[in-house]
């Protein structure tokens, strides 16, 4: 289709300056068809001026748009499932009718059109909603990053005033209660104040289910946060994610703002408050619908925020749960495995969560072991080997009939395989010390060494470690004098040293 330039170019040519259809094709580099079309023409309205009865679509298929349009309407009876695809209505007017030649491409733009206008309802417009000073409005974003130089990705809580335009997020390993509580407690202190209401949408963290009428279910832990704080709460009907347009606009725009590139930092907490620091530093800047800044309005949030309690509220989430017989326990309905110790398999422990750790304690409330908090819906595990070797080391006979050896590494386990009766108690109690002092993979990486050595007691251990973790610096070559002549390292085979000093009698016994 050509342009209006074009057009008014041709027109121009024929009745203007008088040149024939065949002189402008030639000029134009056109078809002489196309050149009579357009002098001929009368009519120059958009075609999106004409009505949908004068706009003729698939011309083509047109003896056999009845048929289509009484298949598509009896598919309204029809379950979702067994209903007609495109393909499946070209492929019948191919069987049922003799001579049909309509493309595959003209029955799908037709099927597409129709299909949409009889399954598709008229659209609801939506009403430009008013909010009051001091209302806010709460959502989760996805956001990968990096912390200590490992990946990840989690979920930031936005809260948004949708009166100002001004947000807070606070960043977290996954979304659940405890990052929910955490990151409102977080922003509440931060502005020094708690809104009058909080939008919400229906997750699973806080409605446990949606009564007909509107009405809903609350957590406990929820509905104890809200009367601490004295909050009204606002859900937001199903489906109907317009109403808390504001905050789903913020998610994006401080992702894209925050965000971007990929954050690394060290802390999550070190980074979280840098975060409410950026959206103080964003707020100094002119409202998109007003003359004023963000921060100006935002001051007449604040003007209907209440105070904060002066009562701490505890955060965490409480619960009582049962160890296995290896002394673990499973969270996140069996995907995440956390290990306690021997001395507590087949016990009752306590947990205490946050949105980073999981706290094990006894049931006289002290703690046993606490671990980062998994995420995500795979399996995966958290082991302190502390607890286990600690006990091993106590009863080193036991080591190959418990189901803890099962669980060591393999360099491990065949470390210890190699290791003289007498001498097992004693390693098992260095490996504790080393895992004591700078955790199990250090322990793991310097058994690894060991293997290489042939090493195999508690004292070359020690001595590994301290090489490997201790910055003992090892001492440069000593430089040969002139004349003295250079000699290849010979590698040092302490057994076979043993055996030749046996033979010789030089064994010292003393």
């Amino acid at each position: 289709m050509l342009t209006m330039d074009q057009i008014h170019n041709i027109r121009s040519r024929f009745f203007e300056k008088g040149e024939n259809i065949s002189q402008i094709a030639t000029t134009l580099n056109l078809d002489w068809k196309t050149v009579q079309k357009y002098v001929d023409m009368t009519d120059f309205n958009s075609p999106a001026s004409k009505t949908v009865s004068e706009q003729r679509f698939c011309p083509k298929l047109d003896p056999y748009k009845p048929t289509i349009d009484q298949w598509l309407v009896e598919d309204k009876n029809a379950p979702r499932k067994q209903r007609h695809t495109a393909k499946r209505v070209y492929s019948r007017l191919c069987k049922e009718f003799k001579g049909f030649d309509c493309s595959y491409r003209t029955v799908a733009s037709y099927y597409a059109v129709k299909r949409k206008e009889l399954f598709s309802g008229p659209r609801d417009g939506f009403l430009p909603l008013e909010h009051k000073p001091g209302e806010a409005q709460v959502d989760f974003g996805t956001a990968e990053f990096y912390e200590n130089g490992k990946k990840r990705t989690g979920k930031y809580l936005e809260l948004s005033f949708p009166h100002s335009n001004k947000g807070y997020l606070q960043l977290f390993y996954g979304e659940n209660m405890e990052c929910l509580l955490e990151g409102l407690d977080a922003i509440f202190r931060h502005i020094g104040s708690v809104p009058t209401e909080l939008w919400f949408d229906n997750t699973k963290t806080i409605v446990t289910r949606v009564i007909r009428g509107g009405g809903r279910t609350f957590t406990e832990k929820f509905e104890r946060f809200r009367e601490h704080y004295r909050f009204k709460a606002v859900f937001m009907n199903p489906g109907e994610g317009h109403e808390k347009g504001n905050v789903e606009n913020k998610v994006g725009y401080q992702r894209r703002n925050f965000m971007v590139p990929v954050p690394r930092f060290l802390s999550l907490p070190d980074y979280n408050r840098q975060l409410l620091a950026l959206c103080e530093e964003d707020a100094d800047r002119e409202h998109y619908r007003y003359n004023e800044t963000i921060e100006e309005r935002f001051q007449e949030d604040l003007k209907q925020c209440h105070s904060l309690p002066t009562i701490h509220f505890d955060l965490t989430s409480r619960m009582p749960i049962t160890t296995n017989k290896w002394g673990k326990f499973y969270l996140n309905k069996g995907m995440h495995e956390y290990s306690v110790s021997p001395r507590h398999a087949v016990s009752k422990v306590n947990l205490i969560l946050t949105s980073a750790l999981v706290i094990v304690q006894d049931e006289k409330d002290h703690e046993i072991v606490r671990h980062r908090r998994l995420y995500g819906d795979t399996k995966q595990q958290q082991m302190d080997w502390l607890p286990y070797l600690k006990q091993l080391s106590l009863r080193p006979r036991a080591l190959k009939y418990t189901g803890i050896y099962d669980l060591m590494p393999p360099t491990m386990k065949a470390y210890l395989e190699g290791c003289s009766s007498t001498e097992v108690g004693r390693v098992l109690k260095t490996l504790t010390e080393l895992t004591d002092r700078t955790g199990f993979e250090s322990a793991v990486n310097t058994v690894n060494h060991a293997l290489s050595y042939d090493a195999k007691d508690a004292d070359s251990l020690e001595n590994l470690y301290r090489r490997l973790y201790a910055n003992v610096p090892e001492l440069p070559p000593m430089p040969l004098q002139p004349g003295i002549p250079k000699i290849n390292q010979m590698s040092a085979h302490l057994i076979a040293y043993d055996a030749f000093l046996k033979r010789k009698g030089g064994v010292n016994h003393a």
